[in-house]
């Protein structure tokens, strides 16, 4: 925290839409530069305006809600596996949590995902502790309200709802009284909690003249939510994509699962109402994200704490056979000589894997020898470790996972974030404008406004670059000698020559140009060009051909 900006995917948009909430004091609705931002609700942004509102400081405050959030997810499910097995159990339950690739991976990054897992942790929390624990009312109210708060943070917050269903399977065949009231709790929790930001939005689209406010409502509420599970548009994936995700972002916990489905197997015939409570709800979540067409990693990241739950009473049995051990130890031992083969790859090849890294990213040398020092931190101090833990292998995983994120969040992502997070290139940017010139941008990235040093105008960023070009080419004509344009290579037209545009760098997978206003000549209507340009097939990246 502090140590980097924020970096593509999703950290940018979020933070540049908070804020905007800081600085104009409309919280409703986040926006991303002149739009309306219709793609996630706005609870996210929220965290991240109030933990500014908090600390002062961007760099702190954009990463401050996912921190928070891992913590409590950490705690859930510690107290919820102290209650259901017992303090040791429940300690094991959170290390494995902390431990899983994913989870770490996921709390250091400023997205929405791990503030859902918080949420949908709360509402397993609540709802197992009343149907496991004992009747709780209150509880399980709070579980409710945090379903409806997640759902509103992302869409599928209400997912813990569904492990009413195994637990009243398994209360059928253990033939025990399943009395557990509630249903009315359930429903004003879940209504209250999805109400803190639904009702706002739907009473100020029903209110509002402004067209975009209903046109918003309607992408947020309906598009972005129930289309976009049934007939999803982007990150199509096969039926099976999940187990993929099981088996490469859950390690190393993925490595013993050869040893857990024949225990859970053994536990569930034994009719142990837990087990099948926590299994079940996780083969439900399974199933729920696989049947959409559209799947992401993150999605299926909410039912990692209940998988740790469910592990955590086998696990101690688990790691005191050879084989297991092997496997975590391996798992250890390969990931730090990666990290030292990296290192070696770095100082003694030119065309190598990282020096191939550094040219498309523009890494420059300060940055890439904290990215090496990184590496031989990782790698020589986790040989240091498997040396003194060999014999104790979950120690050895929780110290090593322990070292991997220090060494993330010290060394590895601060190298990477100047060239990541654009703040280079607008150093950059704001090195070649003159002192009183006033900066717009075309085919702009969110990174871009969000580092830019100077306030800058846009032009919408969802509309094509043609369209874009449109609301330049007159902001440009209106003051051509003060006014410049920030341009991706691939939004150049053909008809602008080289030599009044300045490349400035490459960031995030493309080339960028300062364009001067006085470049615009008659001749030249960039937008009617790129209309053309499209309509043709022609290419217009500057850096070939011109």
């Amino acid at each position: 925290m502090g140590l980097r900006d924020p970096s593509p995917p999703d950290e940018p948009r979020f933070v540049l839409a908070a804020k905007h909430m800081v600085d104009s004091g409309e919280w409703l609705v986040p926006r991303r530069g002149r739009e309306l931002y219709a793609h996630k609700p706005a609870p996210f942004m929220w965290a991240q305006a109030l933990a500014y509102e908090a600390v002062g400081n961007w760099r702190i405050a954009f990463l401050l809600p996912s921190l928070l959030a891992g913590l409590g997810t950490l705690f859930l499910t510690w107290d919820l596996g102290r209650r259901l097995w017992g303090r040791r159990i429940g300690c094991v339950a959170g290390l494995a949590l902390f431990a899983t690739l994913q989870f770490g991976l996921q709390a250091k990054r400023a997205q929405i995902d791990m503030l859902l897992v918080f949420f949908t942790t709360l509402a397993l929390w609540g709802l197992l502790r009343h149907l496991l624990e004992s009747p709780n009312r209150r509880v399980l109210g709070l579980g409710a309200f945090a379903a409806g708060l997640g759902t509103v943070t992302k869409g599928v917050g209400f997912l813990p709802l569904l492990a009413w269903l195994p637990w009243w399977l398994a209360q059928r065949r253990s033939a025990r009284p399943a009395a557990r009231a509630g249903g009315w709790v359930l429903l004003v929790g879940f209504l209250a909690g999805a109400g803190v930001w639904a009702v706002p939005v739907l009473v100020a689209a029903w209110t509002s003249p402004d067209p975009s406010m209903k046109a918003y409502a309607a992408e947020i509420f309906l598009r972005q939510t129930g289309e976009r599970y049934v007939s999803a548009w982007h990150h199509i994936r096969p039926a099976w994509y999940y187990l993929q995700v099981i088996a490469t972002l859950w390690l190393p916990g993925a490595l013993l699962l050869p040893w857990l489905l024949p225990a859970w197997w053994r536990r569930l015939r034994r009719g142990d109402a837990r087990q099948a409570t926590l299994l079940g709800w996780v083969v439900l979540v399974l199933l729920f994200f696989s049947a959409s067409p559209g799947k992401r990693e993150v999605y299926l990241l909410p039912a990692l704490p209940a998988v740790c739950l469910a592990a955590a009473p086998l696990l101690a049995g688990i790691l005191r056979r050879p084989g297991p051990r092997r496997l975590l130890l391996g798992y250890v031992c390969t990931l730090s000589l990666v990290a030292l083969l990296l290192l070696f790859d770095g100082l003694v090849r030119d065309a190598g894997i990282v020096a191939r890294l550094a040219e498309r990213r523009d890494i420059r040398s300060a940055d890439l020898g904290l990215l090496l020092a990184g590496l031989g931190a990782l790698g020589i101090s986790g040989l240091l470790l498997i040396a003194g833990l060999r014999q104790r292998a979950g120690a050895l995983i929780v110290a090593f996972s322990a070292l991997l994120w220090t060494c993330y969040g010290l060394l590895l992502a601060p190298a990477l974030s100047a060239s990541g997070s654009a703040r280079q290139l607008m150093a950059e940017v704001e090195a070649r404008l003159p002192q009183d010139a006033r900066l717009g941008m075309v085919a702009w990235r969110e990174q871009m406004l969000l580092q830019s040093i100077r306030p800058a105008a846009d032009f919408g960023f969802s509309r094509s670059p043609a369209a874009q070009w449109a609301g330049a080419e007159e902001w440009l004509r209106a003051e051509p000698g003060q006014r410049w344009l920030l341009v991706a290579g691939a939004a150049m037209p053909v008809c602008l020559a080289v030599p009044p545009a300045q490349s400035v760098g490459r960031s995030n997978r493309d080339d960028w140009w300062l364009l001067p206003g006085s470049a615009l000549t008659p001749d030249c209507t960039p937008s009617e060009q790129l209309q053309d340009e499209r309509r043709s097939g022609a290419g217009h990246d500057l850096k070939q051909g011109r």
